[in-house]
């Protein structure tokens, strides 16, 4: 492309790979996508083929670098669904089990185990979130257990465990980097954010050798090249961060108190608070944004497991919509004054409830009801808790004395519709195609350009940056 430069960010997410070329003014100049097969073993569970979790990637990458050149292209940036759990050979890279998903919850037990144990303080304390079977810990626990001869194997150092990002960047690497930063490993139950490293005590309780875990960089870092093998050059890693701090990033979410709310399979909510770790009253999860240089940017976030995933369930398992984008017209034909409300809770139950027993429920049907109404109260859950996501929030950033907008509020409207309305200081990019904003259209929006916002696309000191990305 006429001696142009890009970066290539992979976006590894739930139910699809994406790959997207950008240039310096972040314009996105080619884009593919593919799907990714979810695998459903028993009610509960949810796991993906970790081969074909790489083939994706090879596949939609290489569809990129066929329109701009491989040549062509400065630097790498991974963005991934997090606490996906993966263990492989160090030596092959072959995948010893399915990966399971962040969604599964067939540890909800072993997670009880260890509430009514005690470590629900100290678990909250050093890695900020709670004990739920929504992080990798218990999953590896799992998988260790059983697994055969998986336990023996990691002890040996035989066996590398990684959430996808490091699944993906030992095999980009040709197995050379091992590694994660700290806005993935801040998802695992595992790591202590308060010091930036692998906690030794939830470790030594879960049977977890520290043979397995991969090294902790910053979020920006020298990851490695890529094997020429893979795309006909040898092309430089720089860098990675988790998808929901990616989407913040492509938010503009650079200063304490600027949040985003991102919806695809699930809703997310994050805000920026800083170097300051904020402590939750309402079971809001402290996390990682980035880390650079060493130092920690923190977040406070709130998970909601299902929000596009319903409008998928509503179209592929009840049949009453063939397209996603058909249940906006459906819903409009709902009746005002229908009752009928539609508890998601198909993997259980996320923020501020954190109950992996709930199940979902229909709930209000009359004779009357029609698919319409269905499809609206599936609407309107994802509102429902996002309110509940935003109340929580804001209560918590009060009460730490970070600011929070007032121009973020969520209201019903009389003819059932919710309006979750925002005058944002940055336009909150298109959702639904895996874009981030592009170049033209940043000037006008007012996408950053202070040279500390700016280093961002920088060649060669990259953070993936993808705006809000829905993977319906």
């Amino acid at each position: 492309m006429n001696g142009r430069r890009f970066v290539l960010a992979i976006d590894q997410g739930t139910t699809s790979t994406r790959a997207i070329a950008f240039d310096e003014e972040a314009r996105v100049c080619a884009s593919a996508q593919v799907p990714l097969t979810q695998i459903y073993p028993a009610p509960g569970e949810v796991e993906h083929d970790p081969e074909e979790i790489w083939q994706s990637v090879l596949t939609a990458a290489r569809a990129v670098l066929k329109e701009v050149g491989a040549q062509s292209i400065e630097a790498i940036g991974i963005t991934n669904q997090r606490e996906t759990t993966l263990v492989w050979y160090r030596a092959t890279g072959k995948p010893l089990a399915n990966a399971i998903v962040w969604q599964d919850r067939r540890t909800a037990k072993h997670c009880d185990q260890l509430k009514e144990e005690g470590w629900g303080a100290y678990v909250a304390e050093t890695t900020g979130l709670v004990i739920d079977p929504y992080f990798s810990a218990t999953k590896l626990a799992w998988l260790l257990a059983n697994v055969p001869g998986l336990a023996e194997r990691a002890r040996a150092g035989e066996i590398c465990f990684g959430t996808v990002d490091s699944f993906l960047l030992f095999k980009l690497t040709g197995g050379k980097t091992h590694a994660t930063e700290a806005s993935n490993a801040a998802r695992t139950m595992l790591y202590d954010i308060r010091s930036g490293w692998w906690n030794k005590r939830l470790l030594d309780r879960l049977g977890i050798p520290r043979e397995l875990l991969p090294e902790l960089r910053d979020s920006q870092d020298d990851f490695g090249t890529t094997e020429s093998e893979h795309f006909g050059v040898a092309i430089p890693i720089r860098g990675i961060a988790g998808d929901q701090q990616a989407a913040a990033y492509g938010q503009g979410c650079f200063a304490p108190g600027m949040l985003k709310a991102t919806y695809g399979t699930g809703c997310f909510l994050l805000a920026n608070t800083g170097h300051a770790k904020v402590g939750s009253t309402a079971r809001m999860l402290a996390t990682v944004f980035h880390q650079l240089e060493g130092r920690r940017t923190f977040a406070l976030e709130g998970a909601i497991f299902m929000a596009g995933a319903t409008v998928q369930w509503l179209r592929d398992s009840l049949g009453l919509i063939a397209e996603a984008a058909e249940s906006e017209a459906l819903a409009h034909r709902a009746d005002p004054k229908s009752r009928v409300y539609l508890v998601p809770a198909f993997q259980g139950l996320g923020a501020p409830h954190w109950d992996a027993e709930a199940r979902g429920a229909i709930l209000g049907l009359t004779r009357g009801a029609s698919a319409a109404d269905i499809v609206a109260a599936g609407l309107e859950a994802v509102a429902f808790q996002t309110r509940d996501l935003l109340d929580a929030m804001r209560g918590d950033m009060a009460q730490s004395g970070i600011p929070a907008s007032e121009s973020l509020r969520a209201r019903w409207r009389h003819d059932r519709q919710w309006l979750v309305s925002a005058t944002p200081r940055r336009h909150l990019g298109r959702t639904g195609r895996g874009r981030a904003p592009s170049g033209n259209h940043g000037a006008r929006r007012g996408l950053p350009r202070r040279p500390s916002e700016r280093l961002l696309w920088h060649p060669g000191r990259i953070a993936t940056r993808l705006g809000a990305v829905a993977r319906l």
